[in-house]
């Protein structure tokens, strides 16, 4: 489905981190596989480091943590949200919605809008969707988009297709209106046909946990985990992405009356390294200008991986210039949203760290 938006621009975003780092060479002996064969991995998915939280750090504290920030910075007025959008597939609870439970911690006011969106991979450019249809609304002025998944702790340590990749993150963006007539193009896609290629078997309803769903089994690849863990198909999810990702990206692009070489940055998703590599070699799009960097660096926290590949290498250049950017999430569902927009001169574009 191809979107249109005018009159809306993003005015600030931050990456909160926990600051507890571990090393892909920590967890090497976890795996049923040589050593040699583990660190062949590493080379070419391009693991090294990943940032996770403890048993005790939930979203919303490093939700909280963020808006905090921004609130003693001067950088966000408490007073001054009108909608909040969380996005996450790991909330604090299953009633009431973490989002609101994010709102009584911070004492925000009563007159406002909480929501929250069950996206994972795609969940960015469709949370920020969300904020551009809630500022048609004339008492809405200001909108934080929400973004946080704490996956790790639902990736089996002995899956050595997960687990290495695997981050937890949150991150903040703050959507308003805007008077410089622009014309922002996205679009959303859903194949639920393909849901299983990433997917949490039990805890659910359908299967709730039990004894019998936590027994760890191993699976034809040598990998271990149970039905409680996060259970990745990996070809499958390369293939797709290869497949409907270009489409997706020429079709927003004729909408726009754009070419490739009009956009500065393609800031997509980060699953890993190699993914992205092929999936810039098949669109023909340089890696400098399609960044690779972040799982190797921080881990592959869902929806929060986009806006931290902002953060991370964009951070001071979008505080002094505005850039053409694509956006783009692909991933469980199986879905993929995408949009184009010029972003800049923003009031803050950060990386802060969560003190565990």
């Amino acid at each position: 489905m191809n979107l249109k938006f005018r009159n809306k621009k993003i005015t600030g975003i931050l990456t909160v981190l926990p600051d507890n780092e571990i090393k892909f060479e920590d967890e090497v002996d976890n795996y049923a596989f040589s050593r040699s064969q583990t660190m062949k991995l590493k080379l070419i998915m391009g693991y090294n480091k990943r940032r996770v939280v403890n048993e005790e750090t939930s979203i919303s504290d490093l939700c909280v943590f963020g808006l905090e920030h921004l609130f003693n910075q001067k950088l966000l007025g408490r007073d001054e949200i009108d909608a909040m959008i969380l996005v996450t597939q790991s909330p604090d609870y299953i009633i009431p919605n973490t989002s609101q439970v994010i709102h009584g911690r911070l004492g925000l006011k009563t007159d406002m809008i909480c929501e929250e969106l069950s996206q994972a991979c795609a969940g960015y450019p469709i949370g920020l969707i969300q904020a551009f249809m809630l500022l048609e609304q004339e008492e809405i002025n200001k909108v934080v988009v929400l973004n946080a998944d704490i996956f790790s702790r639902k990736v089996s340590k002995q899956d050595r297709g997960s687990r290495p990749l695997t981050g937890d993150a949150a991150s903040i963006t703050i959507v308003e209106n805007d008077t410089s007539d622009n014309t922002i193009y996205g679009s959303i896609n859903t194949d639920g046909k393909g849901a299983d290629a990433l997917i949490i078997p039990a805890g659910g309803f359908k299967t709730p946990s039990s004894p019998e769903t936590a027994e760890l089994k191993t699976d034809s690849k040598g990998n271990t985990r149970s039905l409680d863990h996060l259970v990745m198909k990996g070809d499958d999810v390369f293939n797709f992405v290869q497949k409907v990702v270009p489409p997706m990206i020429n079709n927003l692009l004729d909408k726009a009356g754009r070419k490739k070489e009009d956009v500065d940055y393609f800031m997509f998703h980060q699953p890993n390294k190699f993914m992205l590599k092929k999936l810039a070699d098949k669109m023909e799009v340089s890696y400098e200008r399609m960044p690779n960097n972040v799982v190797e660096n921080f881990g592959n926290a869902n929806s929060v991986s986009t806006p931290t590949n902002i953060t991370f290498n964009l951070g001071n250049k979008l505080t002094k210039e505005s850039l053409l950017i694509c956006l783009a999430g692909f991933g469980a569902g199986l879905s993929w949203s995408s949009l184009l927009l010029e972003i800049g001169n923003l009031d803050f574009c950060e990386i802060k760290d969560y003190k565990i």
